[in-house]
């Protein structure tokens, strides 16, 4: 691992520590939007070339992410059911208006991207937002940098079967060695969970959810590759040095957020 991406992750997982540990929920908002902006700006330069995104869109609908605890959560799902059918009601509105210059693909890119990034990331301040969620939302964290963590380890010492041509660096050992590591972690965090704060949490059910989110993480980040593969990038920015860009630091997060707010809600 080159000297830049540790200095980073060193640098970065603090400011994330401050952000989920100090912040109110309106700060974690506000936090995860200008994340989800950074992430979605990438992900549309990505596709300069191969389509013309609307970005006016993608940037609304990411700007929602700072205002979920304003709206009520009864009022939430409606709110965002709503939303959805109206988004797509203006991307085709665009398409008339402009006289077929903005086109199918270029609405699908962009009804994708709002999907695959700020809907898949509101799910951390929603998980924060629940009872002992200070402490739920740290699995999704643990998961996705315990499992890259480990399986960059594994890899590197263990690694001889190559898992896929999508990201060709990647070994089998490497993806096992990965899901060990982060339930090994999280373990871990949970038995402070319950020793410390007494909550009571499940290990054998911790333990599957670990493997599960881990997994899940696994396919987010080989789902990013192949996106990078399609329009012909090695990373989606430069803006972290070691990493690439913001979807490149968090392509796991993304996948695991929604399914780590299904599994942990239940507890």
């Amino acid at each position: 691992m080159n000297m830049k991406r540790i200095i980073s992750g060193l640098l970065g997982f603090p400011i994330v520590a401050i952000i989920l540990i100090l912040g109110n929920k309106y700060i974690v908002d506000i936090s995860f939007a200008i994340i989800a902006a950074l992430s979605l700006h990438e992900y549309f330069n990505a596709f300069k070339e191969k389509a013309k995104p609307i970005v006016w869109i993608g940037y609304l609908a990411t700007s929602l992410i700072a205002f979920i605890h304003i709206i009520p959560l009864e009022y939430a799902i409606t709110i965002v059911s709503v939303l959805i059918p109206l988004a797509i009601l203006l991307m085709f509105l665009q398409i008339i208006l402009t006289n077929m210059k903005t086109n199918i693909k270029d609405i699908s890119i962009t009804f994708f991207g709002i999907c695959y990034i700020p809907l898949f990331l509101m799910f951390i301040p929603l998980l924060k937002g629940l009872e002992n969620g200070n402490f739920l939302i740290w699995y999704i964290i643990f998961s996705a940098w315990g499992t890259d963590v480990f399986a960059y380890i594994f890899g590197k010492t263990l690694g001889k079967h190559k898992f896929s041509k999508i990201s060709p660096n990647k070994t089998i050992e490497g993806c096992i060695g990965g899901t060990i590591g982060s339930v090994i972690i999280i373990l871990l965090y949970t038995i402070v969970c319950n020793t410390w704060f007494n909550l009571g949490i499940s290990y054998i059910y911790i333990v599957l959810i670990g493997i599960l989110l881990s997994i899940i993480g696994q396919i987010g980040d080989f789902s990013a590759s192949s996106i990078k593969r399609y329009v012909g990038i090695k990373d989606f920015s430069n803006l972290i040095p070691g990493h690439g860009g913001m979807l490149d630091r968090i392509d796991s997060v993304i996948f695991i957020a929604p399914f780590a707010y299904m599994f942990l809600s239940l507890l």
